[in-house]
């Protein structure tokens, strides 16, 4: 769901028209950027078109007018063929604006999205004028600090470098308060390394670095370094080497691959000393890295240590024990022959960690394995290619921070979604480059592509429904509607029909939780749906069957018609113990040749038992008579000796309880069912989310609890301020605050594009931590509050969600990417700073991230599956000719 705006767009463009009314005419908006928003305006004075740049008013209020106007005179003077000139700046009715010539052309990003790669000469003969601007900006002692494709204009074939000097002026201006604008200047997959560690002196190296990485790029068609997220791209930047241009491209000339080397050294010394050396090295065809530069190895050489090809024959050696699985695989088999067994990965090709995604994609004709496994970073992912005709598994290049493959009908591309931003990306599993398809509000609930040549996913378009988008790229659509009459909250994991008119996917209802999950079919010529079973997810099979995973791990199978889209017997069960993760998250692929891939581990539709889990690891068990299926977060009370937490009920129903630690007994609060439970300071009531709104009620379940506000909308993660004064709460992933005195009325409190959930406030009431995906993963922030717009913190570094604060304020608790506990000691007075996050223990056995803290912040409370001490990572189980075992079990009824 795109947030409402705190502002109204077109009452913006109306004052900014009559603020510059007697100067420039706005046209139309030609797009945004991090920083600013551009217009094609009408010089009056001069009669001839420019482009209007206006500051992000977030921006603009940390800059002071009159430094920006003094620092941004400096690129004025700055007259080069290949630089895009600076005609005018100032401030108009509180906007802060620049203008430059309006130039018809595109971007090396646009040309980069259309066509992938350049040819090498132009590549090199724009690096070379790019380079040209550089050497001449330079010498008048202007560095450009944001060189990337986006700024650079392409017009009848020449580069003209736009934005020269803003960055400068930007921070200059700024006085060193950028950080409270939420903002960075440089862009993470172009910057240098002293750039990336936040250095204050830069050079005009500095901008070398940038320029070889846009020149990477136009070759090989992607970046030096890629990853999932903003974080782990300026860890690559300033730790790994870029592999060598040659590896990705051949037909690159040795000296253009040396000058790009040398160029991208990590310490500035070590790139050339100009712009101007560099072109000469790119013109130079005797230019060698024995000039100025190490080669860089090649991987593999017979030069590679001792230690590496003993690793290497001791894998070929480890993969023999999976020959036998993998031969049997491949080999045809009789039709009535079904036979199951597990599949090994390597440990450096292992499937990644449950993720809120899904992870695998089998090929229509069986012969490929496509995989979420990890990345190259830790706690990254990426989509692996396992032929099945060979022993081991290669990554796909430009898939870093990878979820939801799925296979074209023809079996030659893998759809997927990645993270930076989010957005759905095809890529050939031959080889080549990733193309971008939209990063139009895509969320990670699955991607299926259908034959009818559309791409269908998780979308957050209008309603929360599923989206489609043509294979071939374009404006997405809204393809479902989620039915809220009915409940429903949203769609996710589409699988789409052969018959190309048909969309079998999962919908969610109010409430949360794996038994709020059903099984769904899209008629997509109407756009209207209808139920089909309980489950968590479903696919059809070639076979003529429905096959669908529930909440405790089932798998089960039901006869289904495709033409008339609906079921035609009872559904059976064909297997147990399947993942079950995430919200309602399942890894289940089939081929058109009958072969079924699945991945085997616990459910989180499972019962469930609480357990105290020390800061060394240590889990001690609370009362095995209590258990069930909990969601959301688990909550103690003001003085730990109580537990509120949200427990089924059946029927896709959840009652809120309090349990008296440890062993004392529990009360059914809610009366007609409830969720997202939290503790008013004094410990004597509950709030909690009911349908038809907020609702209060006393904590011993004396008196029936009271709708406190109406809500149509469910919440999750409410918290109410230590002074009783405040509510906050996440609501379809959007933060909110309520006063609890007064006026009633809701308010945003993050007015971003990026989903926010699980608010949590410092014990002080002055710091409000949440998670947010702005980054293209989950990140752990910290804001004022309640004026939370003013200043923002990153606090995680690998991926963070669930942030929880102990109760002295010292310390600020979430969970990682890699499942890990993690502490960040914390200060709260007089500014909020925070320390080096350091991992506690592995929440990978738990299943989930319900936590909170206890009152001396020695312990935790969360849960886990019941009988379960330590949990496996998930094993891929392979079933051969799994069409003849639906067909001889699962029947339509006559």
């Amino acid at each position: 769901m795109r947030r409402t705006p705190c502002f109204s767009p077109m009452a913006d463009i109306s004052a900014l028209t009559a603020a510059l009314a007697d100067r420039y005419r706005i046209e139309r908006e030609l797009g945004q950027g991090g920083m600013a928003t551009v217009y094609l305006a009408r010089d009056l004075k001069h009669d001839r078109d420019v482009a209007l740049k206006v500051l992000k008013p977030e921006l603009a209020a940390v800059l002071g007018a009159e430094r920006f106007v003094v620092e941004i005179k400096t690129t004025a003077s700055l007259q080069h063929p290949h630089i895009l000139p600076l005609f005018d700046s100032g401030t108009a009715g509180g906007f802060l604006f620049y203008v430059m010539p309006y130039i018809a052309g595109e971007t090396i990003r646009e040309k980069l999205n259309r066509e992938t790669q350049f040819g090498v000469d132009e590549a090199v003969r724009i690096a070379r004028e790019i380079a040209d601007a550089l050497d001449y900006a330079h010498r008048h002692g202007v560095i450009h600090r944001d060189i990337k494709p986006e700024n650079i204009l392409l017009h009848d074939g020449r580069a003209m470098v736009m934005d020269f000097g803003i960055a400068l002026a930007l921070s200059a201006a700024a006085g060193g308060r950028m950080t409270e604008t939420g903002l960075s200047l440089g862009t993470p997959h172009y910057m240098s390394p002293e750039q990336a560690t936040a250095e204050k002196e830069l050079t005009p190296r500095s901008d070398i670095y940038s320029l070889a990485s846009v020149l990477y790029e136009t070759l090989t068609g992607e970046p030096p370094h890629t990853a999932g997220s903003a974080q782990a791209v300026i860890m690559k930047i300033i730790t790994d080497t870029a592999r060598p241009v040659q590896e990705l491209r051949r037909n690159v000339p040795p000296n253009v691959a040396a000058a790009v080397a040398k160029a991208l050294e990590k310490f500035p010394g070590d790139r050339f000393e100009s712009a101007k050396a560099f072109s000469d090295a790119l013109a130079n065809p005797l230019y060698s890295t024995a000039q100025g530069g190490a080669a860089a190895a090649a991987p593999g050489g017979a030069s590679a240590p001792a230690w590496k090809r003993l690793f290497f024959a001791a894998a070929i050696i480890a993969s023999m024990a999976i020959i036998a699985a993998l031969w049997a695989w491949r080999r045809p088999a009789a039709p009535a022959d079904i036979s199951r067994f597990t599949l090994a990965l390597p440990e450096n090709q292992a499937l990644a960690l449950a993720i809120n995604g899904t992870r695998l994609a089998l090929s229509p004709d069986g012969r490929n394995l496509v995989y979420v496994g990890v990345g190259s970073t830790a706690g990254g992912t990426q989509l692996w290619l396992r032929p099945l005709d060979q022993l081991r598994a290669t990554p796909l290049a430009g898939t870093e921070g990878a979820i939801n493959p799925a296979f074209s009908p023809d079996g030659k591309q893998v759809a997927f979604v990645t993270g930076i931003p989010r957005g759905l990306r095809t890529i050939a599993i031959a080889g080549g480059p990733a193309t971008l398809l939209t990063d139009s509000l895509v969320d990670q609930g699955g991607v299926s592509w259908a034959k009818d040549g559309y791409i269908y996913y998780d979308g957050k378009l209008t309603g929360d429904g599923l989206a489609r988008v043509r294979e071939t790229g374009g404006k997405p659509e809204v393809a479902s509607m989620p039915d809220t009459a009915r409940g429903e909250a949203y769609h996710i994991t589409p699988n789409a029909l052969p018959n190309g008119r048909g969309v079998i996917f999962t919908t969610a209802h109010r409430g949360g939780g794996g038994a709020t999950f059903d099984i769904a079919v899209l008629d997509t010529k109407s756009r209207r749906h209808k139920f089909l079973v309980h489950g968590v997810s479903g696919r059809y099979v070639a076979s003529g069957h429905l096959v669908f995973v529930t909440a405790d791990g089932s798998l089960m199978a039901a006869p289904f018609d495709e033409s008339r889209m609906e079921l035609t017997g009872d559904a059976l069960s064909i297997a147990g113990g399947l993942a079950v993760t995430g919200v309602g998250r399942t890894d289940i692929a089939t081929s058109g040749d009958g072969m079924l891939i699945y991945a085997a581990g616990a459910a989180l539709g499972a019962q469930r038992e609480l357990v105290w889990v020390s800061r060394d690891s240590t889990a001690t068990g609370i009362d095995s008579k209590w258990t069930g299926l909990f969601t959301g977060r688990l909550v103690l009370s003001p003085d730990g000796k109580s537990l509120a937490v949200a427990r089924a009920a059946g029927a896709g129903q959840f009652d809120v309880w309090v349990k008296q630690l440890d062993q004392g007994p529990a009360s059914k609060i809610s009366e007609k069912g409830g969720t997202a439970p939290a503790w008013w300071p004094d410990g004597k009531s509950i709030l909690f989310d009911a349908p038809g709104g907020l609702a209060r009620g006393p904590a011993d379940g004396s008196t029936l609890p009271t709708i406190i506000r109406q809500e149509k909308i469910p919440i999750a993660y409410p918290e109410v301020s230590r002074d009783g004064e405040w509510v906050v709460y996440s609501s379809n992933q959007d933060l909110f605050a309520l006063h609890a005195h007064g006026d009633t009325a809701r308010v945003t409190l993050l007015a971003t594009p990026a989903l926010e959930t699980a608010p949590a406030l410092s014990p002080d009431g002055r710091w409000l931590a949440y998670a947010s995906n702005e980054s293209g993963r989950a990140e752990v922030y910290v804001r004022p509050f309640p004026d939370a717009k003013s200043a923002k913190k990153l606090v995680s570094t690998g991926g963070g969600n669930s942030p929880r604060w102990s109760r002295d304020g010292r310390e600020l608790f979430y969970i990682d990417y890699n499942r890990d506990m993690i502490a960040v000691p914390v200060t709260l007075q007089p500014v909020f700073s925070a320390g080096l996050p350091k991992p506690l223990f592995s929440m990978v056995r738990y299943l989930g991230t319900g936590f909170d803290v206890s009152p001396d912040g020695k312990r935790f409370i969360m849960s886990r599956p019941v009988g379960v001490a330590v949990l496996k990572p998930d094993e891929l189980v392979v079933v051969q000719n799994f069409f003849a075992e639906l067909r001889a079990k699962v029947k339509p009824k006559k």
